[in-house]
């Protein structure tokens, strides 16, 4: 099980950022959080290059959207600002689902994921890929297309596994992390009832989600608390689940 205190995706804390950025960075920091992963980055750079570290905060990873950045030549600025915020690896956390189907559009993927990857690498980034849940669903010869992206990428480029998503898509998540093994380095460790409606999404350890078994079986990864929406008061549910994460390291 991973010993590393996990990161939260920013996503989570959008209505928040868009209110009050520093404030909800000072929050999660007073809650106990030391890593971030920002999304929308780019664009507020100059924020989050003053803010992350004066509330104490690293971005280690970070999502944006490079397979439809490089079809546009517009990776160059996502380059620059991750290497300004100290991001280490950038995740694309969506690839269209009509690119899934056959294995030739998925291997299509990995070139592009790879033709990226050697981009970043001339700026000494890593590269990632996010899954959802159709990744899982749509399966290719009995095997799900997340499965033929992760035997088709170049080394180097990296997953992480949105554990949550993998479920609702059918698929058993520790089984999943088995057999992908090294090439997930990030997790997103979500919970809930399994169902394809974010608002049922809960706390860490308050849904159905086996937490200790998804932990132990990517150890190498690090987990980064996501919750796409919620009924409840969203702190909470981060406090909640930061709190059942550290207890279960313990």
């Amino acid at each position: 099980m991973s010993t590393v205190p996990p990161s939260v995706q920013l996503y989570t804390v959008r209505s928040a950022i868009a209110d009050d950025l520093p404030g909800t960075l000072a929050r999660l920091a007073a809650l106990g959080f030391t890593k971030v992963e920002p999304w929308g980055f780019v664009e507020r750079v100059d924020e989050y290059a003053e803010l992350l570290p004066a509330s104490g905060l690293s971005a280690p990873s970070a999502h944006a959207g490079l397979v439809a950045a490089a079809a546009k030549d517009e990776l160059d600025p996502i380059f620059a600002a991750a290497k300004r915020l100290g991001v280490s690896t950038i995740i694309d956390p969506h690839i269209d689902e009509t690119r899934w189907i056959t294995r030739e559009d998925v291997e299509s993927i990995a070139r592009d994921l790879g033709s990226v990857a050697d981009r970043a690498a001339e700026h000494d980034l890593s590269v990632g890929y996010h899954n959802h849940a159709f990744e899982l669903e749509n399966l290719i010869d009995g095997v799900p297309a997340l499965e033929i992206l992760a035997g088709a990428l170049p080394a180097g480029v990296v997953l992480e596994v949105d554990t949550y998503w993998a479920e609702v898509g059918g698929v058993d998540a520790p089984e999943l992390l088995a057999r992908l093994g090294d090439r997930v380095q990030f997790l997103h460790v979500k919970d809930g009832p399994k169902t394809k409606n974010d608002k049922e999404q809960v706390a860490v350890g308050r849904g159905v989600l086996p937490i200790r078994d998804i932990l132990r079986a990517a150890p190498q990864a690090l987990p980064v608390i996501e919750l796409d929406d919620h009924e409840g008061d969203i702190f909470t549910a981060l406090e909640e689940s930061l709190a059942f994460l550290e207890k279960i390291r313990a």
